[in-house]
């Protein structure tokens, strides 16, 4: 038993010292020089060694960071249910506007998600208007809107093209960040106003919002402001996801051509070749049915690859069809045949034109006049007003001291309208009452 250990032993050993051996010659021998060409890496793929990798933003789930808490589940949720119809036309509306935006917001280097904000303001409608005479897709107020560079007066309304009106967005969002440090404080300050933020943020002393949101220095239209944006972005980044659906709607495109005086839209729409609703719909910041007069180059939009064909058009047409109109207040003892005779027209034509069926016009109330800028008889037969103006449903709230009779006269509509399109009204009505009006888009 002894013996064959031993020689158990010895054999072991010997396999040992062999093994030993083979590696050691292994060791010694010299690596291969070159690596057979079928094994090689193709040759552009090492040329791309080098190559920096960017990461795509649009890799990004989001561009301003998401909280998925109590409040914004229960917006995921009403948008899901009780809001679903309007959320689905938010977002076919929103395929036309927001590719648009996001160049605009990327070249301002600001987070893409911010066109979101168009989303819950306006649901992306240029014409809408708030109880509070906000205008337009980002709801800019007179005042912000001026501010931030946008033209508003009865000819044009900036703050309702998509182009111009995200640009002062985008601006004075970035002011608001820069004075917050944070989104979701910019973003409350917009719907607020940064006073009201700024004074909830000292007596909180907390610059976290949802500390704002849990106090009382705040209303609860602007608590709920955020927790609705953060809701709305996330189901408008990934509609199908939550039983949304897609739309076909092409983005916006279009040409921009340059009209040297005020120009009728329908005679733009004529050169174009393209309808007068196309016109108006490029160029929602017109309010009237030409472009402003007090704009010798006025950039205009038309429908894409119209270009060409429009400046042929344009050139040919004749002096008398280009008019220049002006929008002039009556002063005390002026009459239509005054007027007539100022401005080188005629008394019937300044009755057809601005539907005065007597001679006599009242002081301090506006009538169009068209100028004669060529010493020639206008062709007005060409250019009778037919504005085809839209019809819009608003909501107005009653301020202190106005009356049936007051709100009527001051949007051009009669109390039987007013009656009629609320149901129940009183005989009166009370500051912050809300009722609903339909005026002419144009007029706000």
């Amino acid at each position: 038993m002894q013996s064959g250990f031993i020689q158990f032993f010895v054999v072991m050993l010997a396999v040992l010292a062999s093994t030993s051996l083979q590696a050691q010659t292994l060791a010694n021998q010299a690596p291969p020089t070159t690596i057979p060409s079928q094994l090689k890496p193709p040759t552009e793929d090492i040329a791309q060694l080098e190559e920096l990798v960017d990461e795509d933003p649009e890799e990004k789930p989001y561009h301003i960071p998401m909280i998925l808490n109590d409040s914004v589940e229960n917006h995921l949720e009403y948008f899901k249910t009780r809001g679903r119809d309007t959320f689905q036309r938010w977002l076919d509306r929103s395929a036309r506007y927001i590719p648009v935006m996001k160049d605009i917001f990327k070249e301002k280097n600001l987070p893409e998600d911010l066109v979101y904000v168009a989303m819950i303001e306006s649901g992306f409608n240029p014409y809408a208007v708030s109880w509070a005479k906000a205008v337009g897709p980002w709801q800019f107020m007179p005042a912000t809107g001026k501010l931030y560079g946008l033209k508003i007066d009865w000819w044009i309304d900036e703050r309702k093209d998509p182009i111009k009106s995200t640009m002062a967005a985008a601006e004075h969002l970035k002011d608001l960040h820069n004075l917050f440090g944070s989104w979701p404080l910019a973003l409350a300050s917009y719907n607020a106003g940064a006073g009201k933020v700024q004074r909830a943020v000292l007596r909180t002393r907390s610059d976290d919002f949802w500390d704002l949101k849990a106090s009382r220095y705040i209303r609860k239209e602007t608590k709920n402001y955020v927790p609705k944006y953060m809701a709305a972005t996330i189901i408008a980044k990934n509609p199908e996801a939550y039983g949304f659906s897609t739309t076909s709607i092409e983005p916006l495109k279009f040409d921009e051509v340059v009209v040297d005086q005020s120009t009728d839209l329908r005679l733009i729409a004529r050169c174009a070749n393209c309808t007068y609703e196309e016109v108006k719909e490029l160029n929602p910041e017109i309010k009237r049915w030409v472009t402003p007069p007090q704009y010798e180059r006025y950039v205009l939009r038309i429908p894409t690859g119209r270009k060409n064909i429009f400046l042929e058009n344009y050139a040919a047409v004749p002096a008398e069809q280009k008019i220049k109109w002006e929008r002039h207040l009556v002063q005390k003892g002026e009459t239509l045949a005054v007027l007539a005779r100022k401005y080188n027209t005629t008394p019937e034509a300044l009755r057809d034109i601005n539907g005065i069926k007597k001679d006599r016009v009242i002081p301090g109330k506006h009538i169009l006049i068209p100028l004669d800028l060529n010493s020639k008889t206008q062709d007005l037969s060409y250019l009778a007003i037919n504005q085809g103006s839209k019809l819009q449903d608003i909501l107005y709230r009653v301020r202190r001291g106005e009356t049936l009779g007051g709100i009527a006269r001051n949007h051009n509509v009669t109390v039987a309208d007013i009656r009629e399109w609320n149901k129940g009204l009183g005989r009166s009505v009370r500051a912050g009452q809300k009722i609903k009006l339909i005026v002419d888009s144009d007029q706000i």
